[in-house]
């Protein structure tokens, strides 16, 4: 990778880092996946472009169900296989890739961002325990009574009947 910097250097290009993230049909065979993925990524490369980091495209259930029209024929989809390319690229390259990947009847939809060379993988936070045997808190200081006083209904409709006329 350090490489491609000091050759982008020195070249006095000003490329610039992306990623694409995609979805491929969920009708696609899992044997054929590998090989839109390597194709993908042939096409960056095609286009001047040098990845930096990638993932292999997995099935994922959609948030909505999305359609794709191939040959005149309207195909719903609430599953498909989520991938991403992170790649440095010219900048008056990247509306050619986008122009290509549109063409591609594989994928449903495509996202291109520009983003930055380290990793920005949120991190997964640990909770510790089951979730439903949390303690609860109350406002109650340390050191209060804690007897419970009865509840009287005359002084709270009062209560109630003031805040009410206000």
């Amino acid at each position: 990778m350090k490489e491609m910097e000091n050759k982008a250097e020195n070249e006095g290009t000003d490329a610039r880092i992306y990623e694409v993230g995609y979805i491929l049909m969920s009708t696609i065979p899992e044997e054929n996946i590998s090989a839109i993925y390597s194709n993908l990524k042939e096409l960056v490369n095609s286009l001047g472009g040098e990845i930096v980091s990638d993932e292999m495209p997995r099935m994922i259930p959609l948030a909505y169900t999305m359609v794709k029209v191939v040959q005149n024929i309207r195909h719903k989809f609430d599953t498909g296989y989520f991938g991403w390319i992170k790649f440095s690229m010219d900048p008056e390259k990247v509306l050619d890739l986008k122009k290509k990947i549109e063409l591609d009847t594989n994928i449903v939809r495509s996202l291109i961002l520009k983003t930055v060379k380290e990793n920005t993988v949120a991190a997964k936070r640990f909770v510790r325990g089951d979730i439903t045997r949390r303690k609860t808190f109350s406002a109650k200081k340390e050191g209060e009574n804690e007897t419970e006083q009865p509840i009287n209904k005359e002084e709270i409709d009062k209560e109630i009947d003031a805040l009410v006329t206000v």
